[in-house]
């Protein structure tokens, strides 16, 4: 099963994300994401071998889910991380400007521990054999993913002079998702929850 280790937003922020995501209503060629499936991610890992998944083709070097959840349980714990507050604000794009295939909104407060929480998961998962990241951690939740450049003008004009302020939430858990990419976007399920 594909899988990765996220905070979750509460329920109550598939509103304003929304309303973030608005200000890019006419932007061509962007693909958004389920405001109620927002999250934040603190480590794909992509296939890991369920026992129970017989269908799934795995070798040697996948990681069994058992190894994984004690992989995140001993992460949190290095971590070292108390619950914590998480603001969500400002957008970004990755990579960059010119060429953009991500839309987010980013974590202001919360920061250095959803960081701190990151580098524990990737430290732990990568000693299993979870190819490591390639770019530096950046706290942040997607809103959308650009398929073509048609409104690329739009959205960086939005995101050079828009800065919304999404909310506050207190982060008490981390949790191991699995992931099923379906026809109508991707379906979520808690494997494991980790509190802090």
């Amino acid at each position: 099963m594909r899988a990765f280790f996220a905070v979750d937003l509460p329920d109550r922020f598939a509103d304003p994300i929304a309303e973030a995501q608005a200000a890019f209503e006419g932007a061509e060629g962007l693909r958004f994401v389920a405001p109620e499936q927002t999250h934040v991610t603190l480590k794909f890992l992509g296939e890991i071998a369920d026992d129970a998944d017989t269908d799934t083709e795995t070798d040697d070097t996948t990681p069994a889910l058992a190894d994984v959840i004690a992989a995140g349980e001993r992460a949190v714990a290095d971590a070292d991380v108390d619950p914590f507050e998480c603001a969500i604000s400002g957008y970004g794009v990755f990579p960059s400007l010119d060429y953009i295939s991500v839309v987010w909104a980013g974590v202001d407060a919360g920061s250095a521990e959803l960081t701190a929480l990151h580098e524990a998961l990737e430290s732990e998962t990568t000693a299993l054999g979870v190819d490591p990241e390639e770019h530096e951690f950046a706290p942040h939740v997607t809103l959308a993913r650009m398929d073509d450049a048609r409104g690329k003008g739009l959205v960086q004009e939005v995101v050079r002079e828009r800065d919304p302020d999404v909310g506050r939430f207190e982060v008490e858990t981390v949790r191991l998702v699995s992931s099923t990419l379906t026809s109508d976007g991707p379906a979520y399920e808690t494997v494991a929850s980790f509190g802090l």
